[in-house]
């Protein structure tokens, strides 16, 4: 539930682009997931900062309740810059990866919202 509320609050920012998540009505295979992913969409979501790779590792860089490390799943919420790690894949400069955690959705969303700017 935390992730498709951050893709929400996401797709909702000036500061965004693009939010990708099966869960977000908007998402190309939001139908097909919807009927393979019965108990939820998962907390992995993807957002492209607008701005580029610089905003984007700005954004991370002031990201306080999500540590930047390269992992999935797990209980604490993380951030990881894509095109750092694999610049050659074609993956947009500003797109940020995150593994949602089980913190408090608000905070989650305060914490975005003021490394976001806003």
């Amino acid at each position: 539930r935390n992730a498709l509320a951050l893709a929400e609050y996401l797709s909702d920012h000036p500061q965004v682009e693009e939010v990708m998540y099966p869960g977000l009505v908007s998402h190309p295979g939001h139908a097909l997931a919807s009927r393979q992913m019965t108990g939820g969409y998962g907390g992995l979501l993807s957002f492209v900062v607008k701005g580029g790779a610089q905003a984007a590792l700005r954004v991370a860089g002031r990201l306080q309740l999500f540590l930047r490390a390269t992992s999935l799943g797990g209980v604490e919420s993380l951030v990881e810059h894509r095109h750092t790690i694999e610049p050659h894949t074609g993956i947009p400069e500003g797109l940020l990866r995150l593994s949602v955690g089980i913190e408090d959705i608000g905070d989650l969303q305060a914490d975005l919202a003021q490394a976001l700017g806003q």
